[in-house]
């Protein structure tokens, strides 16, 4: 893995950062061999020609999580943010192909809890499939991070996330507000085995496939802080290390 400060630098200044060898060949098929294993008869699990995806992934598919939460990764989330981080939510994204299925710019705005309650500096609430979310306030989103575990190799042709590199200092904002002039767009390429990591509120999209090449992605949200007590994550899970 690269250099530890250059990645927290990175972190820091642009909101995203990508590290390339956190996961060997052989881990990644024991987690594709997990998700392959799993029932996928309930809500949690959709699929349409465009998408596969799993929302509760690590609760849904509890046998990756060995696989996923290596020495390494875990090594890497204490050395970047110290080890009182925890998971708040985990999906799989598995976009074939031949997909059509594009994201349009947006920032991640929301997190996952297990009821609707009248809070202050909590709103726009939505609930999609028994799952509620809501915009808590700004530190909230501001201290969280994000990494995307790719088991594909990601690239321009087909669909690697697209950010605007520092985005995420300039708080909750619109994609119709920024000026397209003045920013620049990165792509952020990651080979199968590499990990991106970002916070939530850098702006980001991605594109349609191009190329016929699948992409899939563990997508998983890492939070410190202890929510009011009226609510609670919907998925909450401690990360520890084996050795």
């Amino acid at each position: 893995m690269d250099n530890v400060s250059s990645h927290r630098n990175e972190i820091t200044d642009k909101g995203y950062t990508v590290v390339e060898g956190v996961f060997e060949l052989a881990e990644i098929q024991q987690i594709e061999s997990a998700i392959n294993e799993a029932d996928q008869s309930n809500s949690k699990f959709r699929k349409t020609t465009d998408l596969f995806a799993i929302r509760q992934f690590l609760k849904e598919v509890p046998t990756t999580i060995p696989h996923i939460f290596n020495d390494r990764l875990i090594g890497l989330i204490n050395k970047l943010f110290g080890d009182n981080y925890f998971v708040v939510k985990s999906i799989y994204f598995d976009k074939p192909g031949t997909s059509n299925w594009f994201v349009a710019w947006h920032q991640d705005l929301t997190i996952s809890v297990d009821k609707k309650v009248v809070l202050s500096g909590y709103s726009n609430w939505t609930v999609k499939q028994d799952q509620f979310a809501v915009q808590p306030p700004l530190e909230l989103l501001e201290d969280n991070f994000t990494i995307r575990i790719h088991l594909d190799d990601a690239n321009e042709n087909n669909g690697a996330l697209k950010v605007v590199p520092g985005s995420h200092l300039k708080g909750v904002s619109r994609a119709e507000d920024i000026n397209w002039d003045e920013e620049t767009v990165d792509t952020c390429n990651v080979k199968c085995g590499g990990i991106m990591i970002m916070r939530p509120l850098l702006m980001h999209a991605s594109d349609r496939t191009i190329n016929n090449e699948k992409r899939r992605v563990i997508h998983i949200e890492f939070s410190r802080t202890k929510l009011p007590e009226e609510i609670n994550w919907s998925e909450m899970i401690e990360i520890k290390q084996s050795s």
